[in-house]
């Protein structure tokens, strides 16, 4: 089977008050329309680990994720659409929520690690998949440079040349991604990355391995609201206005924190006048099942 998606990625503009007031251009990217579930930088990084895994007459992915993973769903549902088995390596003990559930509907067998134990992934493989010749490693969020290489090609698809593209970054895979495609195509463009820890200057190591030069970028590290998966009234709040403005829905895990940082710094002038501003959103709109108790 031939592995791949048709892209449809749409670029919109951003309508704000804000924006127009400090005469910033704004758009976004909607890489979450690639597919309703493996979309975003899901597929993109996906994209070269299933032909690697293809080639290499490997019928088994086998990949690590936390218990509401959009990574793990998504690779779940890469397996069925073209043909593989899979297992997720889930972090912490047992549980059933929405996530899981739509990874076992779409056919991915569960095993739950404690969590001292996740974070050797290579030896957790090998525990359980040794002597399975078929099974194939991919890493947690696909971390990987397969993956950088299929985020690098969202920047061939531009139409236009922005001063500034910003987006989430979890692994730093797809910031690094971004990044070589900025250097393969002499583009002017800065890339702003937000990191979704807390103390997330250590993604600067991560994007750096998997850079193809060195490059300058920026990485603003304010915009965590306390940590992966944590969020605060003011977060849900931004996320409520923004998808009843725009009617783009978002997630407070990734693409929130990220456009949030875009109009603090809007507010804030970071940008100069006439700025063209590319927002990338990153999918993973089913992270939005694990928090909707902090929505109502």
């Amino acid at each position: 089977m031939v592995i791949d998606l048709e892209i449809f990625s749409p670029v919109q503009q951003i309508n704000d008050q804000l924006f127009a007031e400090r005469d910033l251009l704004v758009y976004i990217k909607r890489d979450d329309l690639i597919h309703p579930i493996i979309s975003g930088n899901k597929w993109r990084k996906l994209k070269y680990l299933l032909k690697k895994a293809q080639s290499h007459n490997k019928t088994h992915l086998v990949t690590f994720g936390g218990a509401y993973s959009n990574h793990l769903l998504a690779t779940a549902a890469a397996a069925a659409r073209f043909g593989f088995k899979a297992t997720g390596i889930v972090r912490g003990e047992q549980v059933d929520n929405d996530t899981l559930f739509m990874c076992r509907l779409h056919g991915m067998h569960l095993v739950f690690t404690d969590r001292e134990s996740y974070r050797d992934k290579p030896a957790l493989f090998n525990k359980y998949f040794a002597n399975d010749d078929q099974a194939f490693f991919i890493n947690e969020g696909g971390a990987s440079p397969e993956a950088a290489k299929g985020c690098s090609e969202l920047v061939n698809e531009l139409t236009e040349t922005y001063d500034h593209i910003f987006c989430a970054s979890g692994t730093g895979t797809m910031a690094a991604g971004i990044i070589n495609g900025i250097i393969q195509y002499q583009s002017p463009t800065q890339l702003h990355a937000i990191p979704v820890f807390k103390n997330g200057g250590f993604i600067a190591n991560e994007i750096d391995k998997l850079l193809i030069a060195p490059a300058n970028y920026q990485l603003h590290t304010d915009y965590h609201f306390g940590g992966y998966g944590k969020v605060n009234n003011e977060l849900i709040s931004f996320i409520k206005k923004f998808v009843a403005d725009t009617g783009i829905l978002i997630d407070p895990i990734y693409t929130g924190k990220m456009l949030y940082a875009i109009y603090d710094l809007a507010a804030k002038n970071h940008f100069k006048p006439g700025s063209k501003i590319l927002a990338i959103h990153s999918g993973g709109i089913w992270g939005l099942l694990g928090m909707k108790d902090k929505f109502n």
